[in-house]
């Protein structure tokens, strides 16, 4: 067989990685869309890399549009195959493609009204939210923990990632010649000890590994700082300088901590008394889902949810679903905390939020996890003190701030945990991607010193043969 990378390859979006085997037939792993890559994103997400209707079946190891986002574009060009993925990847998904299709059209309208101002011809999104329908019509669910046949030869299982609700690790007994090999897949690895979900699951032994590594250098803060970091922010924004706290954060799972962590302090009588908005009703959607699989948390949760029956919801949190309720958060005075989507300030009403508030120094944004180093939250978070947001250049006057604790992705220790059950001598190759190429670099050197011999960083489409 044959493994090609066409996305997530020195990068950290964009995961597409496919599998050719011997008979032709061909398996693709995530169909992700890039983010944050400045201008060549759009490039990046116009090319596959491959032909989409060659391909003969989809694994999604989990919702996130990084990983999702191109799946409507995959159907577009003929893809006509079963997506195999997780119940709560399923029902998520389907709500982040047509969410993701529904911006995309909103822009389009926006850079039409520009380019036909100017004589250009219109443009077309990468999909509409019809093709978004239409595609999630492909997704079909199987459980965790239970092997599947997905095509003559080919095998599947699910263990838990611990990185959202539904996300998993991606494991491919494949035989070919009367031999059967392993092919494992991390999909996106997240922490142990979460204060929400299950730690990720220890896996049999693979031939082949296939590694996110996008905290490949880093070591996280301490969880438990979470609520207590949260609460610094809001009293020295909100309390102190009767500012606004903008929070950008991912509608599926940094939105959901960050409640359950507000909910905490609120349940401790800690919570200062100003009003809280969710604006982004994706957000709201997307907890609704999160909360109708209680048998994905973890046993703290499930022990709260015993006294608590929604700990994502506390007194003064407000929903803000209309575009004029969200426009209307512009005009007030008052101290507030928003939480809004997307996480990498790159896209969404958390755009605007930010383009009204970022010039005024009682004002402060908080990032919660991981930003492209083109994006938005990323020129924020290096200490630009003037940014393009719409066209605009803006002066950054707010203060800026992170919080590295709240981070989905495991750090070099969670990942280096995920990898204890494998024998690295029985691991023939071990390819990482998700990860910044100097990050890769540094994580490769760990790796090689606990035994793995044959650690690769593949650039984008690159291809090569595995037996």
């Amino acid at each position: 067989m044959k493994i090609a990378f066409h996305g997530a390859a020195r990068t950290v979006t964009g995961s597409k990685h496919l599998v050719t085997l011997k008979n032709g037939k061909k398996i693709l792993l995530d169909c992700g869309m890039f983010q944050g890559m400045g201008k060549e994103t759009i490039h990046l997400n116009n090319d596959l890399g491959f032909d989409a209707a060659l391909v003969d079946v989809m694994v999604l190891s989990h919702a996130h549009i990084d990983h999702s986002g191109l799946i409507p574009k995959l159907v577009k060009e003929g893809f006509r195959g079963k997506i195999y993925c997780t119940p709560a990847t399923k029902d998520l998904t389907a709500v982040l493609l047509e969410d993701s299709a529904g911006i995309q059209e909103n822009d389009i309208r926006y850079i039409n009204k520009k380019r036909a101002a100017e004589g250009q011809p219109y443009v077309q999104p990468l999909y509409t939210t019809d093709d978004a329908k239409k595609a999630t019509g492909h997704l079909y669910a199987v459980d965790y923990n239970e092997w599947n046949t997905i095509i003559e030869g080919v095998e599947l299982m699910f263990t838990d990632a611990g990185h959202i609700i539904g996300s998993t690790c991606v494991h491919l007994k494949i035989t070919e010649n009367g031999k059967t090999e392993q092919l494992t897949f991390s999909g996106d690895i997240g922490r142990y000890r979460d204060i929400i979900l299950k730690s990720p699951q220890e896996f049999s032994q693979a031939d082949y590994i296939i590694m996110e590594s996008t905290y490949g250098n880093s070591l996280h803060e301490m969880q438990f700082t979470t609520p207590t970091h949260l609460l610094e922010w809001i009293e020295r924004t909100c309390i102190e300088k009767k500012g606004k706290l903008i929070i950008p954060a991912f509608s599926v799972g940094r939105t959901q901590e960050i409640l359950f962590s507000l909910n905490q302090l609120d349940l401790e009588r800690r919570l200062p008394q100003v009003d809280y908005f969710l604006d982004s009703p994706l957000s709201i959607e997307a907890t609704d889902i999160i909360k109708s699989y209680p048998e994905y948390f973890n046993k703290s949760i499930q022990k709260i949810l015993q006294q608590d029956d929604d700990p994502f919801k506390f007194p003064g949190l407000k929903y803000i679903k209309s575009v004029d309720q969200s426009k209307m958060l512009n005009f007030r005075n008052e101290p507030c905390v928003i939480i809004s989507a997307s996480g990498m300030a790159e896209a969404g009403r958390v755009k605007h939020h930010i383009s009204n508030n970022v010039e005024n120094s009682r004002n402060a944004i908080l990032m919660t996890g991981y930003c492209e180093p083109n994006s938005l939250g990323a020129r924020l978070q290096s200490g630009a003190k003037e940014v393009g947001i719409f066209g605009v250049a803006h002066e950054v006057n707010a203060e800026i701030g992170s919080i590295r604790s709240m981070s989905a992705h495991g750090d070099y220790e969670d990942m280096s945990q995920w990898l204890a059950c494998q024998d690295p001598r029985q691991v023939k190759r071990l390819f990482l991607v998700h990860g910044e190429y100097d990050v890769q670099k540094d994580f490769k050197s760990r790796l090689v010193k606990k035994g793995f011999l044959d650690v690769e960083i593949p650039e984008l489409h690159y291809e090569t043969g595995l037996s």
